[in-house]
């Protein structure tokens, strides 16, 4: 497809993580070509970037197999209108931020209609479903990764990727601990339990208990003077009890805890960021937990376990995430004298090496020259 006039853009985000990323794109992109149309699949963040959200991401995202069988129909509606857009040239180039399920299925219909898909933050492929890596190979003209072992695994199976590093390390570092405690209103000698729950709803309701009873229970014994849990504008914590909830305040909380009970996902690597030690927790529908159990090619799940390639932080998953075996697993890490806090900082320090240096955004836009101006 030979481009006349200024280049035209989609770039699509299905969650408020890849909205976020999205948004440093969309800045990007504007300052190398301030004549382009960017229009986007996206949120809020993305419209302050400049964006023109052509599809609001609002209710799309789910994670795990029963979850997102309840967004089928919103996911296939959508994909059928980004299909005609595509057949209707009405792009050149397609930038897919993570997402995996729904967005390969994206870039197979822009690939089909001749446009240029540049996908940025590679499906986790490498976790439990290798054999679709071809498949996302086919249909992408640029692979952008950000963990330094992924350009590995996809080069071992014969698809060229770019390392561009991790986009965290782009993004504004938060207070300091002094700042961030007296933002809080943490007294200097006071231990303070970080709870970080997740986003979405879904998360929240599964964790919300065990992460609870686990705050409580330390409490209780006195191994730390107050526990704070980064809630959402809306979520809902029932009984939190002495447990105090903090609206719109996660990055102050990761800075003042001395310790950190984290679902997974990226909130641990913004821990590690952080260097604040700490415990990492999930758990799915079990239908959804079988299926990925069946299917894991990795030994660890915590971004920060994968990136240092060997167990850093401990893992409690699923029937092991009780709130008993998350206040063990806490404990040690509440005392900064404590041989076992001082070897996971240490670890955390090799991980905040290896996820590279700033610029993530700025190599991601070079990319996107490439496809637009060949």
């Amino acid at each position: 497809m030979i481009r006349r006039g200024p280049p035209r853009i989609l770039i699509s985000a299905g969650e408020p993580s890849g909205d976020l990323h999205a948004a440093a794109i969309v800045r990007a992109l504007s300052e190398r070509y301030p004549d382009a149309t960017i229009e986007a699949l996206g949120g809020q963040r993305m419209a302050d970037a400049g964006a023109t959200i052509r599809y609001p991401m609002e209710g799309l995202a789910a994670f795990g197999v029963v979850e997102v069988v309840t967004k089928i129909r919103a996911h296939y509606r959508l994909l059928r209108s980004l299909q005609r857009d595509f057949r209707n040239g009405r792009y050149d180039l397609v930038v897919l931020v993570d997402y995996p399920g729904f967005h390969l299925r994206v870039a197979e219909a822009a690939h089909r209609a001749g446009t240029k898909v540049l996908y940025y933050i590679a499906p986790q492929l490498w976790a439990w479903r290798p054999e679709r890596a071809r498949r996302l190979g086919a249909a992408v003209d640029r692979l952008a990764v950000v963990l330094p072992f992924e350009q590995t695994f996809f080069s071992r199976i014969g698809i060229p990727s770019s390392y561009v590093g991790h986009p965290l390390i782009d993004q504004t570092r938060g207070p300091n601990r002094e700042q961030a405690r007296a933002s809080l209103g943490i007294a200097p000698e006071q231990r303070v339990l970080g709870i970080f729950p997740g986003s979405r709803g879904q998360e929240i309701r599964r964790l919300w208990k065990p992460f609870r009873e686990a705050g409580q229970r330390l409490l209780q014994e006195g191994r730390c003077d107050r526990v704070m849990v980064a809630g959402t504008t809306d979520g809902t914590y029932p009984s939190p009890g002495r447990i105090e909830i903090l609206r719109g305040a996660a990055g102050s909380l990761l800075s003042a805890a001395d310790a950190a009970l984290v679902k997974s996902g990226t909130t641990t690597l913004e821990a590690a960021l952080a260097g604040t030690p700490m415990v990492v927790a999930y758990r799915v529908h079990p239908l959804s937990w079988a299926v990925f159990q069946r299917l894991r090619t990795v030994r660890w799940v915590s971004l920060v376990n994968l990136v240092a390639d060997r167990e850093v932080v401990p893992e409690l998953l699923q029937d092991r995430a009780s709130s008993q075996a998350m206040a063990d697993q806490l404990r040690p890490l509440l005392d900064p004298t404590d041989p076992r806090t001082a070897a996971q900082r240490q670890g955390l320090s090799q991980v905040r090496v290896r996820l590279g240096q700033p610029g993530a955004s700025a190599r991601v836009v070079a990319l996107a020259g490439e496809l637009l101006d060949p």
